[in-house]
């Protein structure tokens, strides 16, 4: 059993591990690059330009696209009781890639008050597909049961992701191939305005997140006891189903669907930190932003000059880490994992 000191000093480590790797980020793989390039516009030239309206915006939103995948995923797990699920089992990420996809094929090229066309399609996307499960869940009566949740997000994901083969077998092959790209998951940004965008989504998300952590320790306890502990078992889930959708809503427009990273991270910060959502929240929102911020400098990296997407580099690692979570985790671990 871990105690309050070792999980203080491992989200303090967590919290300085994070500063040094955005301050470290924008200057990795920038060659003969000095402090006085970034800092003076006059002298620098395109080095300035280079970190500071790509490098640094990059990195700002590699880390709130993590830490609202992670911190999401966690409330996912907590809520359904199942380590495998992800911020894309409610099919928010079919969704928005449905936007997306109709953006595409329909050749719009528009901005709506500086956001990219494609971003709000594929955040209407994703509001529909909300709409529907919710919908659909209260159908079945007014209380938001997790196993209805559930079968209704797997049901709108699975529809949804048949559209998106349908419009791709439409479309010509430009518009199929900008698809596809866009399926993979990539953080491509100039400029601090799509950061002022996703911002808002990750912080309200995350604060309804962190205020619930008490709640959400309840619930992976059982509904009976949640309930005779005094949570609104109902309330709670759809707080917890709101914030999160809306969150990951917003990422998935801004990077696309970015896979695994919403089990990777609190799984991993739960084997090490344990499973009290006091420590846990905090910790799986920080290790989530590094986390996907390396594997985003990876991607730049591994075949510079070009880039990989950085969902082929999450996919990569989540493909293993599911496969061990799978086999060599306990069958009974949580309830249904």
């Amino acid at each position: 059993m871990l105690n309050s000191r070792y999980k203080k000093r491992f989200l303090l480590g967590l919290t300085i591990l994070a500063i040094v790797v955005a301050v470290g980020a924008p200057f990795t793989g920038m060659q003969f690059i000095s402090l006085r390039s970034v800092l003076d516009p006059v002298s620098a030239g395109t080095d300035y330009d280079i970190f500071w309206r790509i490098r640094v915006p990059r990195v700002c939103i590699s880390f709130l696209a993590g830490a609202g995948l992670a911190i999401s995923g966690m409330a996912y797990q907590a809520m359904f009781r199942n380590l495998l699920a992800t911020p894309y089992t409610l099919g928010v990420a079919s969704g928005a890639s449905l936007g997306a996809a109709c953006y595409v094929h329909l050749g719009f090229m528009f901005s709506l008050l500086g956001i990219p066309g494609i971003s709000v399609f594929a955040f209407c996307g994703a509001v529909l597909a909300v709409a529907f499960v919710y919908g659909i869940t209260m159908l079945r009566g007014k209380r938001l049961a997790s196993s209805t949740l559930l079968l209704a997000g797997v049901a709108i994901s699975f529809f949804f992701s048949s559209l998106i083969l349908f419009i791709q077998y439409l479309s010509t092959f430009a518009h199929s191939f900008q698809i596809v790209r866009w399926l993979m998951g990539a953080i491509s940004v100039v400029g601090f305005e799509p950061v002022r965008q996703l911002t808002p989504f990750v912080l309200c998300g995350s604060l309804v997140i962190l205020y619930l952590r008490h709640e959400l320790n309840l619930l992976m306890a059982g509904e009976d006891l949640s309930t005779s502990r005094g949570v609104n078992v109902n309330r709670t889930r759809q707080f917890t189903f709101f914030a999160t959708s809306l969150m990951v809503g917003g990422v998935v427009a801004v990077c696309g669907p970015i896979g695994f990273m919403g089990m990777m991270a609190p799984h991993i910060c739960r084997l090490i930190i344990g499973a009290d959502h006091r420590y846990l929240a905090p910790a799986t929102l920080l290790f989530g932003g590094v986390f996907l911020t390396v594997c985003d400098t990876i991607a730049r990296t591994i075949i510079a000059p070009a880039e990989m997407p950085v969902g082929i580099i999450t996919a990569l690692l989540g493909g293993p880490f599911f496969i061990w979570l799978l086999v060599g985790r306990s069958s009974d671990k949580w309830g249904m994992a």
